[in-house]
Parts: C-alpha cells; sequence; structure tokens
C-alpha cells in the first residue's frame, strides 16, 4: 500500500505539466479575465511603420485612443495623433462626438441599454473563439521555460493538428499557423503568443490579410495583481487592411494607463 502511494501522488501532478492540459487551464484562465476586463479603462496606441522595397523605413504615423466606459459599454475616443494633442479642431470635434453619444445612451430605455451591453459581450465572446478552440485545432510540445515579466513561463510549440475542420469562421485560418505560446508558470496566464502564418491569411471577417511568413506578436501584462490584460500586440511582415492597402511592415498596438472603473461612477467631461 505504501509503495503504491508515490505512484499515485505522482500521477496526479503529471496532467499539469502536459502541454495540453496546460493550455486548457490558461483557455480557462482567459475566459475569467475576459470578464474582469470590463470593469476596465485604458489608452491604446496605434502606429504603422511603412517599409520601402529595400526594407528601408518609409512612413511612420500612429493614432491614440482614450477606451472609457460610457454608459455601461466602452466608448473610443481619440486624444493624439503622431504622439501629438489634436489641435483645437480635431478636439472639438471629439468632444462633440462624445457629448451625442452620452446623450443617445443615457436617453435609451432600460431594454435598449441592455441589448447593446449584451450586443458588446457578445462581440467579446467571439473574439474569445479562437482561444477556446485551440486544445482542439493544434498538437503541442513542451519546448521548456524561461523568465518573462517577473515570472517563470512554460514555452509551448503548437502546430495543426491533422484533420481539424475550422468550427466557424473565426478560426478558419487555424490550418495555415503555427504558434508559441508562453504561459505562466504559476497561474496559468497567458503572458506571449507567437503567431506565424504558413499560408496567406484573412482574420477579424476578412479585415485583415497576412502573407506568408509574417508574424503576429501578443503579450499581456499582470494589472493591480487580479488580472492579466494586453500590453501590446505587433503585426510583422506583409499585411493588408481592411483589403485596401497591402503595408510591407509592421503594425503595432500599445495598451497602457490601465484603470478600474467603478460601477457607479459616470464619465465627466467640460
Amino acid at each position: 500500500m505504501l509503495s503504491v502511494l508515490p505512484s499515485a501522488s505522482l500521477l496526479a501532478q503529471e496532467p499539469l505539466q502536459q502541454p495540453l492540459e496546460i493550455v486548457r487551464r490558461a483557455v480557462e484562465m482567459d475566459r475569467r479575465d475576459t470578464e474582469i476586463s470590463r470593469n476596465y479603462t485604458y489608452l491604446q496606441r496605434q502606429e504603422q511603420r511603412e517599409l520601402d522595397s529595400d526594407g528601408k523605413l518609409k512612413r511612420t504615423q500612429s493614432e491614440t485612443f482614450d477606451i472609457t466606459l460610457l454608459e455601461g459599454s466602452p466608448y473610443r475616443r481619440q486624444v493624439a495623433k503622431d504622439d501629438h494633442p489634436l489641435g483645437p479642431k480635431e478636439q472639438r470635434k471629439e468632444e462633440e462626438k462624445l457629448q451625442h453619444s452620452i446623450a443617445e445612451r443615457r436617453k435609451e430605455t432600460k431594454e435598449q441599454r441592455e441589448r447593446r451591453i449584451a450586443e458588446w459581450t457578445r462581440r467579446q465572446e467571439k473574439q474569445r473563439e479562437p482561444v477556446k478552440e485551440l486544445p482542439e485545432a493544434f498538437e503541442f510540445k513542451l519546448r521548456g521555460e524561461e523568465p518573462l515579466n517577473g515570472g517563470v513561463a512554460y514555452v509551448i510549440d503548437a502546430t495543426p493538428k491533422p484533420g481539424y475542420r475550422p468550427k466557424s469562421s473565426a478560426t478558419a485560418f487555424f490550418p495555415k499557423v503555427k504558434l508559441r505560446l508562453w504561459i505562466n508558470k504559476q497561474d496559468y496566464q497567458w503572458v506571449r503568443m507567437d503567431l506565424e502564418t504558413l499560408d496567406t491569411i484573412s482574420f477579424g471577417g476578412v479585415l485583415v490579410r497576412m502573407a506568408k511568413g509574417s508574424h503576429l506578436m501578443v503579450e499581456n501584462a499582470r494589472i493591480n495583481q487580479e488580472v492579466w490584460l494586453p500590453k501590446s500586440a505587433v503585426l510583422r511582415g506583409s499585411v493588408r487592411i481592411a483589403l485596401v492597402k497591402m503595408l510591407r511592415g509592421e503594425i503595432s498596438f500599445t495598451f497602457s494607463d490601465y484603470k478600474k472603473f467603478q460601477a457607479e461612477s459616470r464619465l465627466v467631461t467640460q
């Protein structure tokens, strides 16, 4: 009996070290973080760095937005362009749009407000579909561990699972990509993800197209010791946005100034 106990204890611990189980736990933690994230406001900066045919920097442009909660769902307001505050004319325009949205949302009926918030929640869940389907779509291999963002992370490679069939349009690109995942060893939270395209892919309702060999790198950070939220996202390679223009270079998003929004608070403007 005593000789069996150590083996049983070891078997009980083993599933946590298997890469598939690590990923499944991270998927579950992502669901929790998505719910908590609805209570946070933040700044979002997006930058395009375009290269010429020789690989030299051709043009850089950026925009910064304040993402706050307005009557129960997010509102996106531009606050800077190319890292400079908006001019008086642009500020007035943004202020007029904000005041209009405040008035429209505050005159909603209870049912209209609930529908608006429910639609926001539905969009968030739609965005999570690729995360939820990861365990079924890929084969995983544990590569080791690395110190990262104040902790230690499992490093896991993911390759498309043979015979996998995407369950929705949101995951149609899965057979054409490979991933490297960094998952915090202590709390099984996503810390970093590097996606590499094995062929041309489309996602986001075909708003984004990435050529073969392009990369999407996403990194998260721990906020207020309670939740992991996006820190940065970088698309690198040949990327087409909204099917309008092919950009050869880099598109980056950075997220900062996270603040917890109290349910009873309301947006105050001057």
